[in-house]
C-alpha cells in the first residue's frame, strides 16, 4: 500500500498546482503521470531537460538556452526539476498573463539571480536565442537583428538604459509591454 501512495501526487501539491495554475486535477494527474513515466526518479535532471528542447528545436543548438531555462525553472536552486517545478513553468510559458511571462521572461534574463538585468545578461540571453534560430532563417532577419549583439542592442535600447545600468523587473515588464516590437526580441518561435 505504501508504494502506491508514493506514485500518487500529494493533496498538498494537486491543491497548490490547482490555485497556482489554469490546469484541472484531471489535467494535473494526467500529466503527473506522463511525468512519472519520463522521469521516475520525480526529477529532471538539466541533461534530460535539453532532450526535450532537442525534439522541439531539431535544426538549433539548444545547449544554452536550455540551460538558461532550467536555471530560471529551478526555483529551489537544486539542480533539479520536480514536477511543482515543471508544471508552474508549463503553465507560465503556454497559458499565464503576459504579464506572468515577462516575470517569467525576466527570470530568465536575470542569469546570476540577483534582481536586476544588465546588457551583459542581455547579450547572453540573446546568443542563446539566437542559436535557436535556423541558419535559413537567421539569413532572413533585419539588419538590426542579424547578431546576437544587434538583437541585445535593440532590445536594451528600448530600456533607455546606459550601457552599465541595470534594470529592475517593473522595468522590464514595462519596457517589453510598451515596445510592441521588444516581445519577439525576448523569444523565438520557430516560422510553421
Amino acid at each position: 500500500m505504501g508504494n502506491a501512495k508514493s506514485s500518487a501526487m500529494s493533496k498538498e501539491i494537486l491543491e497548490d498546482l490547482k490555485l497556482n495554475t489554469k490546469f484541472s486535477e484531471n489535467e494535473l494527474s494526467q500529466w503527473y503521470e506522463n511525468f512519472q513515466k519520463q522521469c521516475p526518479s520525480g526529477r529532471i535532471a538539466p541533461e534530460e531537460f535539453k532532450k526535450i528542447y532537442e525534439r522541439f528545436f531539431p535544426e538549433s543548438d539548444t545547449t544554452s538556452y536550455a540551460q538558461h531555462v532550467f536555471r530560471s525553472f529551478d526555483t529551489n536552486d537544486d539542480g533539479t526539476l520536480d514536477f511543482k517545478e515543471y508544471i508552474i513553468a508549463l503553465h507560465m510559458t503556454s497559458t499565464g498573463k503576459t504579464e506572468r511571462k515577462l516575470e517569467w521572461a525576466f527570470s530568465l534574463f536575470d542569469v546570476d539571480k540577483n534582481g536586476y538585468i544588465t546588457k551583459a545578461e542581455v547579450g547572453e540571453i540573446c546568443q542563446a536565442i539566437y542559436k535557436l534560430i535556423p541558419k535559413e532563417e537567421q539569413d532572413k532577419l533585419p539588419a538590426d537583428e542579424s547578431t546576437p549583439e544587434k538583437r541585445a542592442d535593440k532590445l536594451w535600447s528600448f530600456f533607455n538604459k546606459k550601457d552599465n545600468d541595470r534594470l529592475a523587473e517593473g522595468e522590464f515588464i514595462q519596457g517589453i509591454l510598451d515596445n510592441e516590437d521588444a516581445l519577439h526580441l525576448i523569444q523565438y518561435e520557430p516560422q510553421k
